[in-house]
């Protein structure tokens, strides 16, 4: 049992709620059951440390199985030092050490019908979002490219609730290098964007394999980032909303894409 919460070992997982220690330590934080129990029956492989507090919670036994069965080690904390870890104001009783895993940008996209490409989104409730809706829509990868949030950010983390564990991850030094992987593996490009043709369920270009390109929440796509794809497409809107927020936009974007290529 680990009951200090001012422990040094208890502070180094702490800092990795800080990016420039996650990339130090190449680890990040998993917060709560569902995540953690989707990394240890997805991706265990990833998985360094579970720490959990005593109880009967439901989670326990399957979080304790999983662990287990994959040879992860399960270290026993008290209240107070997993409050002390955890990001979060209101831990909810376990939380993992995982090691950080980008796949290699073509390897991601090699094979894939349909793709996210976040660029220089800086919302990480916005990023683990769409990451969720493109796990959800099937998608085969979702590439974070340019000044984006980092898929390892807690919020981010905790926001694909185990989407991360799920599909390829990926990153691009800029959205000219992800666009051209893109194109290299077969698929066509196409940018999310208020300029674009307006987007419609009979919208032919969907139905072979795409990667979608969401820019920034406040900027959206510049100049230079929608010429790099070979079409932009916006959504209608019908009502008197001023827009849609990001995530939204792009579950739909996603879902409209998926309906397409499976219908």
């Amino acid at each position: 049992m680990i009951e200090n919460p001012k422990s040094a070992r208890v502070k180094r997982v702490a800092a990795l709620a800080r990016k420039k220690d996650r990339l130090a330590a190449g680890r990040f934080l998993v917060e709560g059951p569902q995540a953690v129990r989707e990394l240890l029956a997805h991706r265990p492989d990833l998985a360094e440390t579970v720490y959990a507090t005593t109880g009967t919670e439901a989670w326990q036994h399957e979080v304790d199985r999983l662990a287990s069965e994959h040879g992860v080690p399960i270290e026993r904390v008290t209240d107070p030092v997993l409050a002390a870890m955890a990001e979060t104001v209101h831990p909810q009783g376990v939380l993992a050490v995982a090691r950080v895993e980008a796949v290699p940008l073509a390897e991601a996209l090699g094979g894939a019908r349909l793709v996210a490409v976040l660029h220089e989104v800086r919302d990480p409730g916005n990023a683990g979002t769409v990451l969720r809706a493109a796990d959800a829509a099937g998608a085969d990868a979702v590439v974070f490219s340019g000044d984006c949030v980092d898929p390892w950010h807690p919020k981010v983390v905790r926001s694909t609730t185990g989407s991360l564990f799920h599909l390829p991850v990926a990153l691009a030094d800029s959205l000219e290098d992800a666009a051209g992987a893109a194109r290299a593996a077969g698929l066509a490009v196409i940018a999310a964007d208020v300029r674009g043709d307006e987007l419609s369920p009979a919208e032919r270009a969907l139905t072979a394999p795409v990667a979608w390109v969401f820019g920034n929440e406040a900027r959206g796509l510049g100049e230079a980032d929608r010429a790099l794809a070979d079409r932009a497409l916006r959504l209608p809107i019908y009502g008197r909303a001023e827009s849609l927020n990001l995530a939204v936009a792009a579950s739909v974007c996603l879902y409209t894409t998926a309906f397409a290529q499976r219908g």
